[in-house]
């Protein structure tokens, strides 16, 4: 068997001390080294196919180089952008990425959190958390560096990346309300992420100050934020019997529920009802109809926590607890004009 290459190897074949072959060879450490030399050491390393030994170097500096990347739906379009633009600012300096898929489900999330820190991860992203999630918070508790993405935790310290979410919800209100409604219904996702809990807030919010009535049979919670809760929340809203022209969801997999639910029901999107999504997933466009919603900054938000995830792994004074990143309304084909009085009533 062939003898392992080692940094030594590469200095003595060089000629250089063995401290600049590892600056050199190390991502992010290596400001100091002309890029001639950094050449020539990398040139030689490839030649010689060295490989780190990540065991040994995780023993001498107690890091792993992994981290934990948490989501709650492996099939949901919206996280691939996030989980590149994490990417984006871990591979440059030398981490690589364990993904685990939650389902949504606590248990299976905190069984997950356990793998993870037994794998020794140097950190975690968390894009499943939920408003009172004791493991992660035990995980915190215990000096592993935490971020969440797009949700945060009640009461707790640590840091999050979230999106402007009373921005988003008034901008659809408000596009709404331009096109004449006043009736306008809520699909509200579940009350115990802090997603559907701020959305929620915020619409009402918009209601108030716009002047528009909210009545509580047009407010539905849903158990998930996927297409069948949707579909389920929609029925609801037909079957209560109160008048509305829109429906304002928390989600785009909720709007495409209800368009869904509506075209079951004979109603017509937008015609007879207007719909709205938040977060702009990808391919929303090329639906029929194109969605408006919400546009969230997805690569950028998978950028933010990475970078906010190093500033906590490496102890950098001064960083904020809560980062919120701006959104703006992608108005398309489900939203228009009132419909007129002719319009039939909105039962299931």
């Amino acid at each position: 068997m062939n003898k392992r290459v080692t940094i030594k190897d590469i200095a003595s074949h060089l000629g250089v001390h063995a401290s600049t072959v590892s600056r050199a060879l190390s991502p992010g450490k290596n400001g100091n080294i002309s890029s001639e030399a950094i050449e020539k050491v990398r040139a030689a390393a490839n030649e010689w196919g060295y490989r780190p030994n990540r065991l040994a170097a995780g023993l001498r500096t107690r890091k792993s180089m992994t981290i934990g990347i948490v989501i709650p739906d492996i099939s949901n379009v919206l996280f691939p952008p996030m989980v590149r633009g994490i990417e984006s600012v871990l591979e440059p300096l030398g981490y690589a990425s364990i993904l685990v898929n939650t389902d949504s489900d606590a248990e299976r999330e905190a069984r997950l959190i356990e793998v993870l820190r037994d794998r020794g991860v140097d950190g975690i992203i968390h894009a499943a958390v939920l408003r009172d999630d004791p493991t992660i918070a035990q995980a915190y508790s215990d000096g592993v560096p935490v971020v969440t993405l797009n949700r945060k935790i009640d009461g707790l310290e640590i840091p999050y990346v979230i999106n402007e979410e009373a921005e988003g919800i008034r901008l659809a209100v408000k596009h709404l309300l331009d096109l004449g409604h006043r009736n306008i219904a809520h699909l509200a996702g579940p009350q115990n992420l802090s997603t559907g809990q701020l959305r929620l807030e915020a619409f009402k919010q918009a209601m108030a100050d716009f002047k528009l009535p909210n009545p509580p049979e047009l407010i539905i919670d849903t158990a998930r934020f996927d297409e069948q809760e949707g579909r389920i929340g929609t029925r609801r809203l037909l079957s209560a019997g109160t008048k509305f022209t829109a429906i304002v969801c928390a989600n785009d997999r909720l709007a495409l529920g209800a368009i869904s639910m509506l075209r079951s029901a004979g109603l017509s999107c937008p015609k007879d009802i207007s719909v709205t999504g938040f977060n702009d997933m990808p391919f929303l466009d090329m639906i029929d109809p194109a969605l408006t919603t919400v546009r969230i900054q997805q690569s950028e938000a998978g950028i933010a926590v990475a970078q906010r995830l190093i500033a906590s792994i490496e102890k950098q004074d001064g960083c904020p607890v809560e980062t919120i990143l701006p959104v703006s309304l992608v108005v398309r084909e489900s939203t228009g004009k009132i419909p007129g009085a002719s319009t039939r009533l909105h039962h299931a």
